[in-house]
């Protein structure tokens, strides 16, 4: 199965100021770079007017795919830091977009550093972190009359039963971690002397609040 993964729990934006410079962060979910590339369009019509639309992005499997852009702003000042925040996060398939509007107070390197870091450090805060986990989709089949039995034991047993089809048997669907499949269907077996057997037959992700991960900017 799929390892887990961080990303944002939703598409957001959150705005700081500073030195009288707005710094607009947009954070969007993203599973391709052409997705990545549309959101950006879509923010520089929005914001045609601002001085800088900065971007980073964190795409794919084990953070596989990693880009950044200054737009303008002195080299290094402004996506790098962004990018750098999304890492220490944790986070992948996601994107951020800082719209600078200049407030004509110049903040120097590191004051820029700070100010697009934090920008995307405090639009995770206020939007949140998810951590998507895979869960095993295990079916197992019964005939009529012994699947009022095993329903009542599985859910007297508080299992996470997700379908129970009536076609020509009874068909059991539940969804777990791929760790807990094996104790199932042993306890499955040993409910039905055999007679019933658990198989996986697909996975899914669930979303779960992930823990922040506090960074100095």
């Amino acid at each position: 199965m799929n390892a887990p993964y961080r990303m944002v729990r939703a598409d957001g934006s959150h705005e700081i100021e500073i030195k009288k410079s707005r710094f607009i962060c947009h954070l969007f979910r993203v599973t391709s770079e052409g997705e990545a590339r549309q959101h950006i369009e879509t923010v520089r019509k929005e914001h045609w007017n601002a001085n800088h639309n900065c971007t980073a992005w964190i795409i794919g499997e084990g953070q596989a795919s990693q880009r950044s852009s200054d737009d303008g702003e002195p080299s290094g000042t402004a996506g790098m830091p962004m990018l750098e925040v999304l890492r220490k996060r944790g986070v992948t398939d996601t994107l951020a977009i800082v719209t600078r509007y200049f407030g004509g107070i110049m903040l120097g390197a590191g004051g820029l550093i700070r100010a697009y870091g934090g920008a995307v450090s405090e639009t995770l805060d206020s939007i949140g972190i998810v951590e998507r986990k895979p869960l095993a989709i295990v079916q197992a089949s019964a005939s009529y009359d012994d699947a009022g039995r095993i329903e009542n034991a599985i859910r007297a047993k508080d299992l996470p039963l997700t379908d129970v089809a009536y076609t020509t048997d009874v068909r059991f669907e539940l969804a777990m971690p791929e760790s807990e499949v094996e104790p199932f269907a042993t306890w499955l077996q040993e409910l039905t002397n055999g007679g019933t057997h658990a198989t996986i037959v697909g996975e899914r992700y669930v979303e779960v609040t992930a823990p922040l991960l506090l960074i100095e900017i």
